[in-house]
This record gives structure tokens, sequence and C-alpha cells, in this order.
């Protein structure tokens, strides 16, 4: 059964359980009140006191299962999520890259001279124009020299 038929069954329950406690205490007020009538009104209101508190066990049971973080059997709303959050990462990786990008691009043209600038987006070598014939290759990292010692100085 749909579990929203069984929500709409418990609370017809709770209705008919409701209904049979007002007419037993409405039967109990009357000054010629028939206790065998009473009585009937009662253990009706029992039975279905009975029944409600099953079912509402068994749904707070499959509650309890559905809740404890686990994703549902049925249930694409975990995979959904997961996606929604890559996607989210994407843009966000996106749009700092093309910040750096704009970071890049404004710091080489406002520092350096538009012949420059250009060999730099060719990415070839280009030569200091103050008379040096020493190449500065602009893509790949300057090779590592030998890096100061942080210790104490040698004796020897």
């Amino acid at each position: 059964m749909d579990r929203l038929q069984v929500l709409s069954q418990i609370e017809n329950d709770v209705i008919s359980c409701m209904q049979s406690a007002g007419q037993a205490l409405m039967e109990l007020s009357k000054e010629k009140s028939s206790v065998k009538q009473a009585e009937t009104q009662t253990q009706q209101f029992l039975k279905t006191l009975n029944s409600l508190e099953s079912k509402l066990s068994d749904q707070i049971s499959y509650l309890t299962q559905v809740s404890t973080g686990q994703p549902h059997e049925g249930s694409g709303y975990a995979s959904a999520k997961v996606l929604q959050m890559a996607w989210h990462r994407l843009e966000h990786v996106r749009s700092r890259i093309n910040n750096l990008e704009k970071i890049k691009n404004k710091h080489l043209v406002g520092s350096r001279p538009s012949s420059m600038a250009r060999a730099v987006s060719q990415q070839q070598p280009i030569t200091i124009p103050s008379g040096s014939s020493t190449p500065v290759s602009t893509g790949a990292p300057p090779t590592p020299t030998q890096p100061p010692s942080l210790g104490p100085p040698n004796s020897n």
C-alpha cells in the first residue's frame, strides 16, 4: 500500500477513535445511560486505538530507517545532490581561472611595453633592449640555483 494511503487510513482511524470515545462519554452522561452501549463504544475505542498504535509504530519504524542518513533505495536525491555540488565546484573553478587570467593580462599589459607583451603572449623568448643580449624566457620558470644554506656556516 502506498505510504500516503496508509497515512490517510491512520487519519481516518484517529477520527473513528475520537468518535467512539465521544459516543461512549455521551452515553455515560445521559440520565438513563445504557451500560451495554457505553461498553460497546469503549471496546470500539480500545480496538481502534490498538490498531492506530500499531500503524503509527510501523510508520515511525519506516521513518527511522529512511532518516538514518543512508539514501533510500528508490531515491535519487543523493546522486542529484552530488551532481549539483560538482557543477557548483566546476563553475567556481572556471570563475577563478577567468579572474586569474584577467589579472595576468592586466599585469602583462600594464608592466611591459607592447612588444614585450606580444612576445609573452606568443611564448617566445625576448631580449632586453638595454644592450644586453641575455634572452629572457617567458614560457618556463627559471632554472633553480643553489639554495642558500639555512644551517650554521661551515667552519672548514
